[in-house]
């Protein structure tokens, strides 16, 4: 359905080392109970992260996925901030990092960190494993990947369908890093760019991908993971806030989801798989929050386009989307 009214346009004393062995988790079931902070919201996506002084004091702890000592972390407002403090801790290079995974050190996609934070979540991060390079037959004009990215520049796998071209080359798995295509290194490139790329891969020949692997714990190799049932139940967070982490402007502290939120942004999501190849919990929740209080889908696309207008999104996703959240604030889901 055409959309007409569419417009286009650090030291530190031992007491407070960063690093602690065996920490009960309950001394910070205090920064749960915080009210949310409203007047941060409504800073514009464009404004510069506040100073650290002023950005919320949550302290969450953290572990490498593959094995570590417990470390504690604050003070970031997104997900590139939080990748530096984590490497902090642990002494690595952010880069180091591919994503990380909430309340559990499995490389489980339905756990995959994303825009928001739980306040009493436990943080693991996921880092740069073995290398390898595969050549894949593309025999079928879908290769059956689903496509995310960790919001500091790099791709990965987030699910395989089964039987697709790509489940049968099994040395690929979930979690996968996307280094290279054919020799081009896309490092940097977004999931939906990475997505279209591999689309457009021609039928009937074979090309090459060079992949990062995660770091696996001995006790974590087992059977290749298909990436969990599309559009899990799981829910982000289990505390009774959450910390919102936005690309752009401050982080803020939020009441945990309404229902509406969670059955609207799931949709949404499975929208972007559907249309795009992608999954993206931050882009489905973004979207939600401008189409939430919007009065008609012309309305919606405007600003969709002001706010997400380097997604160049086809008018059909966009109306798609738009019944979406309205079917959600009406109970269909």
């Amino acid at each position: 359905m055409p959309l007409g009214l569419r417009g286009k346009k650090k030291p530190k004393s031992k007491e407070n080392s960063k690093l602690v062995e065996n920490e009960e988790l309950g001394e910070r079931a205090g920064l749960a109970g915080r009210s949310t902070n409203k007047a941060a919201t409504s800073n514009g996506g464009g404004l510069p992260p506040p100073p650290v002084n002023l950005r919320p004091k949550l302290v969450f702890h953290t572990q490498l996925a593959h094995g570590s000592p417990t470390g504690r972390i604050e003070g970031f407002t997104n997900v590139k901030e939080l990748y530096g403090k984590i490497a902090d801790v642990f002494n690595l290079s952010a880069s180091e990092i591919l994503f990380c995974t909430l309340n559990t050190h499995k490389i489980d996609m339905d756990k995959l960190l994303g825009g928001q934070i739980g306040l009493e979540d436990f943080i693991f991060a996921h880092t740069k494993g073995i290398k390898k390079e595969v050549e894949v037959f593309k025999s079928e004009d879908a290769l059956g990947l689903t496509i995310t990215d960790n919001g500091a520049g790099y791709a990965f796998i987030k699910r395989i369908k089964e039987e697709s071209v790509v489940d049968k080359v099994k040395v690929i798995g979930v979690g996968d890093h996307i280094e290279c295509i054919n020799g081009k290194n896309i490092v940097g490139t977004r999931h939906y760019e990475v997505a279209k790329m591999l689309k457009e891969l021609q039928k009937g020949k074979a090309f090459t991908l060079k992949l990062v692997e995660p770091t696996k714990a001995f006790e974590m190799i087992e059977p290749r993971s298909k990436g969990g049932k599309t559009g899990g139940d799981a829910k982000i967070g289990t505390g009774r806030g959450t910390l919102r982490l936005r690309s752009k402007g401050p982080a803020t502290v939020e009441d945990e989801p309404t229902e509406f939120e969670e059955k609207a942004v799931k949709k949404v999501d499975d929208l972007l798989e559907s249309y795009m190849g992608i999954r993206d919990t931050e882009l489905a929740a973004t979207m939600v929050e401008v189409g939430k209080d919007k009065k008609n889908p012309d309305e919606f696309a405007m600003a969709l386009d002001e706010a997400l207008g380097d997604f160049a999104f086809p008018d059909e996703f966009v109306f798609d989307v738009w019944g979406a959240i309205g079917d959600a604030k009406e109970g269909r889901f």
